[in-house]
């Protein structure tokens, strides 16, 4: 019989506490390990070793700061995590290990916001098609991570916004494809999501307050604090592109006027320069021209950035991030874009609120999202799952 407090139970808690540690890094050496769970290193190496017997983790030679150590990560055929990422043109897939290593990715234009069905069912090839070219069996998926660009209601699971994405009304992405691949499916929407992939892979790592910026169709946020993804109590944080800059603006999709989004997103800003350079303009091809020298482009890009800096500096004030990354094709304009938000910043933030801020560009461009897809599996995911074939929890006794 397992108690609480018991040395049997004592000894599970700092086995699922360094698979933890461990699954959320990818690798960690010993050390590092000990430092992020609080346990001695001789404990650390006790329990690294029962591991590796296990076959739970692989340790490999290394070197920090010059001396000789050890690589501890989850074992490479322990399983394989998915992510699937539904943008409004695009569908992108990732296979992936528990050690943070892509195995496969490929990404196909759709019109998410034409069906539902037609996503799910591309997706479901797609993920099928992948996991038959990594050679590594299906019964060996872990779970799914989905994005949508949208967001998703705590309560009901279902897209929060049906002016957002209208194909899908009444759809509980999960649930949806959960049925077709037969596995836990994650959902979260798309500006989290690339909050979790920059946090875990790029620009965000070594932080645990950052905010995420995704500039597309629309304008999200995803809120990192003390590590964690916030999410608020209905699924809706980080809705930065519905702060009101003019109430005399633009009519917006979800019925204000003068949004964040209408002054910044791609449907309101590629027309204003239709006059100029014609019509078939893309975001993409804006940037470059921006990068080219073009006067117009430069300025549009210019007064994006400041207006993105408006909102950031809203955040700013409210929770104090040490980090802003901005993602999306927009960050391809470097400091034509950055440089402008740090200067809203720097005018409408509290002082001691913009000093500690880095904004920096996304580092994983295209591909935040669905890294983020797989991160929200392996933060989702229970450690007794991977412990439970070697390590079985007692069955506690009733009286």
């Amino acid at each position: 019989m397992e108690t609480p407090g018991s040395q049997t139970s004592l000894h599970r808690a700092n086995l699922e506490r360094v698979v933890r540690a461990v699954r959320m890094a990818g690798s960690l050496t010993q050390a590092e390990i000990a430092r992020s769970t609080g346990l001695s290193a001789a404990t650390v190496s006790n329990i690294v070793r029962e591991l590796k017997d296990g076959g739970t983790v692989e340790v490999t030679p290394t070197s920090a700061g010059g001396r000789r150590a050890r690589s501890v990560s989850l074992s490479g055929d322990a399983g394989i995590v998915i992510g699937v990422d539904f943008g409004h043109t695009h569908l992108r897939v990732a296979v992936g290990n528990l050690a943070h290593q892509v195995l496969a990715e490929e990404a196909e234009p759709l019109d998410v916001d034409a069906s539902s069905a037609e996503g799910f069912g591309r997706a479901e090839v797609l993920v099928n098609r992948l996991i038959e070219t990594t050679g590594v069996s299906p019964d060996k998926v872990i779970g799914v991570g989905l994005g949508v660009p949208g967001p998703i209601d705590v309560e009901s699971g279902t897209l929060g916004s049906t002016s957002i994405l209208p194909g899908w009304t009444g759809i509980n992405p999960s649930e949806e494809l959960s049925g077709r691949l037969g596995v836990p499916v994650y959902v979260d929407n798309d500006a989290n999501l690339g909050a979790l992939g920059e946090l875990v892979w790029g620009s965000g790592r070594g932080v645990k307050d950052l905010a995420y910026i995704k500039v597309a169709s629309g304008v999200g946020a995803g809120l990192v604090i003390d590590g964690t993804i916030y999410r608020g109590p209905g699924g809706t944080a980080g809705e930065i592109g519905h702060i009101t800059l003019d109430e005399s603006g633009p009519v917006c999709r979800c019925g204000n006027r003068g949004c964040l989004e209408t002054f910044t997103a791609a449907r309101y800003v590629l027309p204003l320069l239709q006059p100029s350079h014609g019509p078939g303009l893309t975001m993409e091809r804006v940037v470059q021209l921006a990068r080219e020298g073009d006067p117009g482009c430069r300025r549009v890009i210019g007064d994006v950035g400041r207006h993105i800096g408006s909102g950031v500096a809203n955040l700013c004030n409210l929770l104090n991030p040490s980090r802003v990354v901005l993602g999306g094709s927009l960050a391809e304009a470097g400091e034509l874009v950055l440089g402008p938000i740090r200067d809203s910043v720097s005018r409408y933030a509290i002082p001691s609120a913009a000093r500690q801020l880095s904004v920096l560009p996304g580092a994983l461009g295209g591909r935040a999202e669905v890294l983020g897809a797989l991160a929200l599996v392996l933060s989702e995911m229970g450690d007794s799952t991977l412990l439970e074939s070697t390590f079985p929890a007692a069955t506690p006794a009733f009286t």
